[in-house]
């Protein structure tokens, strides 16, 4: 396991959500929006710092390859639309010149006298939400698979890719596992493709962040999603352990049960790579 090619534009790597769509996303989580609308928020609110990562005194650097895999009913689609429709995988600098619409949002911030007053600020929308139909998690996993191989094929130097998959609930057709699996063995000569998986819940109970086994998973379905999921390269359970999280290098990608603040520190941990040039 290596997972250590520096990235710069000669040599990026690259992100890819895949989205559960489901009608079962439409429940509340306890911020009070659906899991729908949260897990857009997250993701929007991600490839805005994803674009300030890469922006250098000249410009936006292209460091990342972006996609956005949306599944529900029976199919899969494309998560972007608009001028980012024509491909999964979009460079940062395109996301960045094609947003779908920019919204005026309220931010609560500190007045600086103790206070707290709201700020108007400019929110990008690239990925919308939506819920309906049933979980088609086999369609899904192998759609995000043809993306990963041809992106593996054109860069084979570097750095491999992420996949990070928010679901909230059991597949709807088939099990998952074993082409989670064929996945995860596609390839960069710097490693195998990570694949980091998500849960969501409304249920309110605690979240299982970053398990080492699946001894602790109440079930089947969350030891499923267990061993489907990468486990975390050195790095990032350097990373993990500064956001306060008890991980090791056993520990895999994969969260249980999460809410709202587990989804932020789920893309922020999953969508950092090695040492941006």
């Amino acid at each position: 396991m290596s997972y250590s090619a520096e990235i710069s534009r000669s040599n990026p790597t690259a992100f890819l959500f895949v989205v559960d769509q489901s009608a079962s996303m439409e429940d509340k989580l306890s911020s009070g929006r659906s899991k729908a609308q949260q897990v857009a928020d997250v993701l929007n609110r991600t490839l805005a710092t994803l674009i300030t990562r890469c922006t250098k005194s000249e410009g936006t650097r292209n460091y990342f390859d972006i996609g956005v895999i949306g599944y529900g009913g029976s199919d899969t689609r494309n998560g972007f639309q608009g001028s980012l429709s024509g491909s999964i995988l979009n460079s940062i600098s395109n996301i960045e010149a094609s947003p779908l619409k920019i919204e005026d949002r309220k931010k609560k911030m500190d007045d600086g006298a103790g206070g707290i007053i709201e700020q108007s600020i400019k929110f990008p929308i690239w990925f919308e939400s939506a819920a309906s139909g049933g979980t088609p998690m086999c369609k899904a996993i192998m759609a995000a698979a043809e993306q990963m191989a041809a992106w593996c094929d054109a860069h084979p130097d570097c750095y491999p890719p992420t996949v990070l998959h928010i679901t909230d609930g059991e597949s709807t057709d088939g099990n998952p596992e074993e082409l989670a699996s064929q996945l995860r063995q596609i390839r960069t000569n710097d490693g195998e493709v990570l694949l980091f998986n998500l849960h969501v819940s409304s249920f309110g109970t605690d979240p299982i962040e970053f398990p080492a086994s699946e001894t602790s998973l109440p079930d089947a379905y969350s030891k499923m999603l267990f061993r489907m999921s990468s486990p975390l390269p050195e790095h990032l359970v350097r990373f993990a352990q500064e956001k306060g999280f008890k991980v090791s290098m056993e520990s895999r990608g994969f969260m249980f049960n999460a809410d709202a603040i587990q989804i932020v520190d789920f893309f922020d941990i999953g969508t950092r790579a090695a040492q941006l040039r």
